[in-house]
């Protein structure tokens, strides 16, 4: 691994689990982190904000995104395309920084292909139930559309082995401190520390 590159951090679980609730709060818990901003053909929810929470495109932009390869990968979930612009991820974690992504589990799978060195960890819901009374709950979805993510999800939680860590989002502190953990751990890897030791030998 190069010494000089972030850790590459890939959340991704199914829809209504919390993953835009649970990286909005990891910035108090880890304030270094840098996230990346995905592009999405969705309408923006309430309080969203472009640039900030997405990149809200046209579908035709967006596929031409596609064709010119600025996409470090790309989705279609649910009706809408999902993708991540490739540039800034792979210019951050060049400069040491570490990155995560907040993305669909179509994504992180195609993330996997081109970074195998990064962190994946799949957010799950405590029980199936809780996952749709939090769809719901949302008061943004029509029936069929739920019915649709649900059984997205069924499908997505059979993915949970592709993962290195799965964490279940019963409680935000929680799903937070044990994110942070992680990436604690994964720093602290021998293959990640070695090389500083090895340099500090060759100068005695």
């Amino acid at each position: 691994m190069d010494k000089d590159h972030g850790l590459l951090l890939v959340l991704s679980g199914p829809s209504g689990v919390g993953k835009g609730t649970v990286c909005k709060a990891l910035r108090e818990y880890m304030p270094d982190l840098i996230y990346s901003v995905s592009a999405t053909t969705r309408q923006p929810r309430v309080n969203e904000v472009d640039g900030v929470n997405y990149f809200f495109k046209e579908k035709e932009e967006f596929k031409r995104m596609m064709k010119e390869d600025e996409l470090l990968e790309w989705a279609e979930y649910v009706g809408n395309y999902y993708g991540t612009p490739r540039r800034f991820v792979e210019d951050t974690l060049a400069t040491g920084r570490d990155v995560i992504l907040e993305i669909e589990v179509q994504g992180a799978m195609q993330v996997k292909e081109k970074f195998p060195q990064g962190i994946f960890l799949f957010l799950a819901p405590p029980d199936l139930e809780e996952l749709q009374n939090r769809i719901v709950g949302r008061g943004t979805e029509t029936e069929e559309s739920i019915k649709n993510r649900m059984a997205m999800a069924r499908t997505e939680i059979e993915m949970m082995d592709h993962y290195d860590y799965v964490v279940v989002n019963d409680e935000i502190s929680h799903a937070c401190e044990k994110i942070k953990s992680i990436v604690t751990a994964e720093h602290l890897k021998k293959d990640r520390q070695v090389h500083k030791f090895l340099k500090w030998l060759k100068e005695v």
